[in-house]
């Protein structure tokens, strides 16, 4: 790279990569590739609407200084001192990808530094690059988990460099590492982290490749890395890499086992028709082969994404655009299985999804792409970031009995690292051009300043959209006049269809009666691929005028999606909405019935939320009476936005409500615990533990029954519970019988365990301990998890037999 090109201004640098890449090309007698529609840059548009505004300033003065002081606590950082020598000490975390916190947040922070200059920040960034140099190995490998000897993670990183790829996130870490070292280069003109990630992304090209090593990574991300390294320098070697990863993927070769679907290594990726696997994997390497497909013209990448989209878009994508129905892979489950309060819908892959979409609409300038990126923006990804911008979700299910809330990070911390990254790059996502084509994709008030087939021009955008549909959008051409097209997406949900799929419907598809005017003469709206179409010569101050009125719509799923029969859910706008138990005086929302003919009305609620719309309305709450039959009461309805929900403390929360008493969860059903099948591996009176019976719940001081089991040595308890059908369950309290002169003490220690169909598999928990205090219930929250079977395993004391009055599931 020239001098003259590290000295750059940044606005010349965000386009180097691309001239780069065309004189290359053009001087090897080819036409440059890419993609045929070009994103307008984030620096280009800049957003001044009351919703998403405040929300990236948060992000910028919140999110990401939250993010690096997490990096600094948690170790993150002390990690790449230890690599480098300055410290002593062990590698700090539980995980060898923590790295990639850092560097997502580098890039976050990158991307806030070209929106607005802050010498502090950039100073920061100055010392924790040079500090991830000093950790780097001289032959340019960086994974600071194996350059600590961090023993305790060898059964993820394996004993040599790339021996356990399938594990490892080596080459994870590395293409995390690449995407920030491009916006840190792009945002400054300095080439301190690039250098960085040219030379272990140079080591990782003379390592990997026909007859060097043939391994694919484990966990894809590297391949988006790698071409964001080929746009930055032109150098060709970075896109061959990321496309032979690709290749690789479903082919045996070399002697090696295939990793399966879990992460997408069952089949070559060109002959993929189903989305499996790991969510956040499969959409960065969908994203990825979109990458490849623009700059290299393989059709059939083209055509795998094409079919892969149209499994996921109808039959395995969630209302609110979350993608990862299961938490035992984080990944997919099968077709039109949609649970929802044991929904995974990780926010990395929200952001993934939504990546891999924006680039669909590249290829093919289709809005149906666009319609699930607005509808994963506004509610599966917005509902991961709390509101002050410094908590989050790791998954974000559809419904809840009030055992999720959103915590400050994680142990495995990807999912808010990501959020700074992605939340700073919004406005990129609002614009897009082709030749004199301009799309406008999303509605946010704010201006965008243009190049529109050689011609200047400002547009800018006045709405209070998601709130309301009327936009009104000013043309200003810097020549005075300019002749283009421009591309107005009419959403799907003003279409009458809330995906381009048969996977939901709304009750009453009548679409929306869209208004168009210029300069206030009417105009026919004429759709072209989900865009109205206005193609003319455009004046200086010449004023579009586009009203999408927002009715309140009932979605019901289609009907092979088990989990949403009998159930309906209110959108409005872009936005999904929800019950939660705040709004209920009982603080219960499972129990709700909500008639298709009920009266439904919107009003906006600035005391609430920072400012919310609501549906508001009658329903009725369900109960079983005395005889066991279902009673109704009416009581006051009102929902709230998705991604607004618990933010107000722990309630139960519902996206998706009965409108058949089929449905509907009443007041008053017997607990989950009395309906299952008990099985136990020794001991007796094993009816006790769903019995109902607690020692302070029953009169007169009579001690109920327990289950008991004898002393044996070395031996592990186990007591399980089986149901006739999946059942989601998320919390569990297990009161210890305890009996000194009969030798029965509390176990030394517990855990929970379910059953995927395949193998036991303990719960990933989230609040409470695994007690062991007498006289009570202990409890433990954890993540949602759907099942046939739950199993506590129970490590006894050393001699001493012991039992259990009560253990409830919930």
């Amino acid at each position: 790279m020239t001098t003259s090109q590290r000295h750059m201004p940044p606005g010349e640098m965000a386009t180097i990569g691309l001239i780069i890449m065309a004189v290359l090309l053009v001087g090897c007698g080819q036409e440059a590739a890419d993609y045929p529609i070009q994103p307008v840059p984030f620096t280009q548009v800049k957003l001044t609407d009351g919703f998403w505004a405040p929300r990236l300033e948060t992000n910028r003065t919140v999110t990401i200084p939250h993010a690096f002081r997490m990096c600094e606590r948690e170790g993150r950082l002390h990690n790449f001192a230890l690599a480098a020598g300055r410290v002593e000490g062990e590698y700090r975390g539980q995980y060898p990808f923590n790295d990639t916190d850092v560097y997502k947040t580098i890039e976050g922070a990158s991307y806030a530094l070209m929106i607005r200059p802050d010498p502090k920040l950039d100073a920061y960034l100055d010392t924790i690059i040079e500090l991830i140099g000093a950790a780097q190995e001289p032959d340019g490998y960086l994974y600071t988990a194996r350059t600590t000897n961090a023993e305790r993670l060898i059964d993820w990183s394996g004993e040599k460099r790339w021996a356990k790829l399938h594990h490892s996130h080596e080459l994870f870490n590395a293409g995390h590492l690449f995407e920030a070292a491009a916006a840190h280069y792009q945002a400054t003109g300095k080439q301190s982290l690039l250098d960085i990630a040219l030379r272990f992304a140079d080591l990782i090209v003379r390592t990997f490749g026909p007859g060097r090593l043939e391994k694919p990574p484990g966990h894809q991300v590297i391949e988006m890395g790698l071409v964001k390294l080929y746009r930055a320098t032109g150098e060709e070697k970075y896109l061959r890499l990321a496309k032979y990863f690709l290749d690789l993927r479903g082919r045996p070769g070399d002697g090696r086992e295939l990793g399966g679907e879990y992460n997408q290594d069952h089949r070559p990726v060109a002959e993929q028709d189903e989305a499996v696997g790991h969510a956040v994997r499969a959409g960065y390497m969908y994203a990825a082969m979109a990458d490849v497909a623009a700059l290299t013209g393989d059709e059939s990448y083209r055509e795998a994404i094409d079919r892969l989209w149209e499994n996921v878009a109808g039959k395995k994508l969630y209302l609110t655009g979350g993608i990862g129905a299961t938490g035992s892979i984080e990944g997919f489950s099968g077709n039109y299985d949609l649970p929802n309060m044991s929904a995974y819908n990780e926010t990395c892959a929200s952001i993934a999804n939504v990546y891999w979409n924006h680039r669909l609409f590249l290829l093919h300038g289709d809005a149906r792409y666009i319609d699930v990126m607005e509808r994963t923006l506004y509610n599966a990804f917005l509902s991961g970031v709390g509101m002050d911008g410094q908590c989050f979700f790791y998954p974000n299910p559809l419904e809840s009995v009030g055992q999720h809330q959103r915590r400050e990070w994680f142990g495995c911390a990807c999912c808010p690292s990501n959020v700074t990254r992605f939340m700073a790059s919004l406005p990129g996502y609002v614009y897009a051009i082709r030749d004199d084509h301009l799309y406008v994709n999303l509605y946010v008030a704010g201006q965008g300043e243009l190049d529109v087939g050689g011609q200047n021009l400002r547009l800018e955008q006045a709405t209070d959209y998601p709130w309301g549909g009327r936009v009104r959008l000013t043309v200003t051409p810097e020549a005075g006049e300019a002749d283009l097209a421009l591309h107005l997406r009419v959403p799907g949900w003003a279409r009458g269809r809330p995906l381009d799929t048969d996977l939901y419907r709304y009750l009453d598809p009548s679409p929306a009666v869209v208004h168009l005017a210029v300069n206030g003469e009417a105009v026919l709206v004429r759709l072209e691929k989900g865009y109205a179409v206005l193609e003319r010569q455009w004046h200086a101050g010449d004023i579009i005028e586009l009203d999408l009125p927002m009715a309140v719509r009932r979605v019901v799923a289609y009907h092979k999606v088990r989990a949403d029969q009998g159930r309906v859910a209110l959108e409005r706008g872009p936005l999904v909405f929800c019950a939660e138990g705040h709004d209920f005086a009982d603080g219960h929302v499972r129990d709700l019935l909500l008639p298709d003919n009920a009266a439904l009305t919107v009003a906006f609620r600035p005391d609430l939320l920072a400012g919310v719309a609501v549906i508001q309305g009658e329903t009725m709450a369900c109960h079983l009476d005395e005889a066991g039959k279902m009673a109704r009461t009416a009581v006051p309805f009102t929902a709230i936005p998705y991604y607004a929900w618990s933010h107000r403390g722990a309630a139960e929360m519902a996206v998706w409500l009965a409108r058949e008493e089929s449905a509907v969860h009443p007041q008053g059903m017997p607990e989950l615990a009395a309906a299952s099948r008990v099985t136990v591996r020794s001991g007796r009176h094993a009816g006790a533990l769903n019995d109902g019976r607690v020692p302070c719940e029953t009169a007169g001081g009579e001690v109920p029954a327990s289950y008991t089991w004898r002393p044996e040595n070395d031996t592990t308890e186990w007591v399980q519970y089986g149901f006739r059908e999946p059942v989601e369950v998320s919390m569990a309290d297990v009161w210890w019988f305890t009996d000194a002169p009969q030798q029965c003490r509390p176990p030394v220690s517990w855990r929970l365990l379910y059953y995927d169909g395949d193998d036991w598999r303990p719960v990933y928990r989230t609040g409470g301990t695994y007690g062991v205090a007498p006289g009570r219930f202990n409890t433990v929250v954890f993540e949602t998890v759907r099942t046939l079977a739950v199993r506590l395993e129970i490590q006894p004391a050393s001699d001493s037999g012991g039992g259990i009055y009560e253990w409830r599931i919930r």
